[in-house]
């Protein structure tokens, strides 16, 4: 670069000079590892059940014939292991992690798969975090993935930033719950995609009602209508409405997310398909 200063920190063009390369440049994938298309979920906030919707997603679309991976980007609050009875350690090579498989073949890579114990906390400041996510991806020998879903941290904070520019994500999908804020939660997100030109493929209410088991008449504990509402403020479509469900929670607790019955996802599915 002709008006080059030579001070790499305060650059990010990738030149002969450049010092230990762009710090937002995509790590490649190991030699033989194939991923196909990424999706980040993700959510304005958090305890709007994003994990809950990864595995389920992760779940329905290896039910299609798909080779799945779930990449937990949620270094600090890691659950995926958990939805899918996973508590093994992976293992590695003398310079590569090999992923962990469920028992129906999705491939898992979570901080929670390294530490000793399982239950120990990662205090760990925002720079390292997004080395490991970084490592996930291109440390991790990925077995001919059709789909990769990548289980965000919630907010817009560090992790998601670089999670979208150093990862090559094919789109996001923005997990909501009915309540007042949404609006202000999903503009969040959406804008937040937009900055870093990644498609939003939609919106998944999860908590929009309840059903009475004695009647089945479905109760909306927080009120109706409000994402909808929001997704049609801003041009992104409505993809799904999961129930509070005591049942489903269970399976979750009990590591048995892949057991989980029901279609209300299929919305989803079918837009992170092209159907």
């Amino acid at each position: 670069m002709s008006d080059c200063n030579h001070d790499c920190s305060s650059c990010g063009e990738s030149c002969s000079e450049r010092k230990g390369g762009s710090p937002f440049q995509i790590k490649p994938l190991r030699d033989g590892c194939r991923v196909g298309k990424v999706y980040g979920v993700v959510s304005g906030k958090g305890g709007v059940g994003k994990s809950m919707v990864t595995s389920q997603l992760a779940v329905a679309v290896r039910r299609e014939g798909y080779n799945v991976a779930v990449l937990d980007a949620d270094v600090t609050g890691p659950s995926i292991p958990k939805a899918f009875g996973v508590h093994t350690r992976a293992l590695s090579t003398e310079d590569a992690l090999l992923p962990v498989e469920t028992s129906t073949g999705i491939q898992l890579m979570s901080v929670n798969l390294l530490l000793e114990n399982e239950t120990d906390p990662v205090i760990w400041r925002g720079p390292v975090i997004g080395g490991v996510v970084q490592q996930f991806w291109g440390d991790v020998l990925w077995q001919d993935v059709d789909y990769m879903f990548v289980d965000m941290p919630p907010g817009t904070g560090d992790v998601a930033l670089n999670v979208f520019q150093t990862l090559p994500v094919d789109g996001v999908i923005i997990v909501a719950s009915p309540q007042d804020l949404v609006g202000m939660v999903v503009e969040k997100a959406v804008k937040m995609a937009q900055m870093m030109n990644i498609p939003v493929v939609g919106i998944v209410e999860n908590m929009s009602y309840l059903t009475c088991p004695d009647c089945g008449k479905k109760i909306y504990l927080f009120g109706e209508g409000k994402t909808e509402a929001a997704a049609a403020k801003y041009g992104v479509p409505l993809l799904a409405r999961m129930p509070i469900d005591p049942e489903l929670a269970k399976l979750v607790d009990d590591g048995a997310i892949e057991t989980f019955q029901g279609n209300w996802l299929d919305g989803a599915v079918n837009a992170v398909l092209g159907k």
